[in-house]
């Protein structure tokens, strides 16, 4: 993410009568990123860059969270931790937990000497 200063010196660059070739060649930013930017150059820059990340989830509640209830789904191990289904699926996969594995392969139905229809 690019500093509120490199911003407003790329926009005042192009202002000055730059083309966008030159806006190109000293800041490399695309003419639709320097529209995005004038646009918050005329509102005022946000005071910080925005917040995505809220914290990492703890390996060690989630992996007893895991032990406790190993039936369940990520959508309901995400809920304890204020985060999305995803964001749990990333940690086990990080951690090394995958999918449920089953004990015995299943058999089918079917007799060996009926053909099918």
């Amino acid at each position: 993410m690019y500093s509120i200063d490199y911003r407003k010196r790329a926009v005042e660059y192009k202002r000055e009568g730059h083309t966008f070739k030159q806006l190109w060649e000293a800041f490399r930013i695309r003419s639709e990123t320097y529209y995005r930017w004038s646009r918050e150059y005329d509102k005022g820059f946000p005071k910080s860059p925005p917040q995505t990340r809220t914290g990492k989830i703890d390996k060690e509640a989630l992996k007893q969270a895991v032990e406790e209830r190993p039936d369940a789904y990520l959508r309901e191990l995400a809920k304890p931790f204020g985060c999305t289904p995803i964001a749990v699926h990333q940690m086990l996969k990080t951690m090394g937990i995958t999918l449920k594995k089953r004990r015995s392969p299943m058999r089918k139905n079917v007799r060996n000497n009926e053909k099918p229809t």
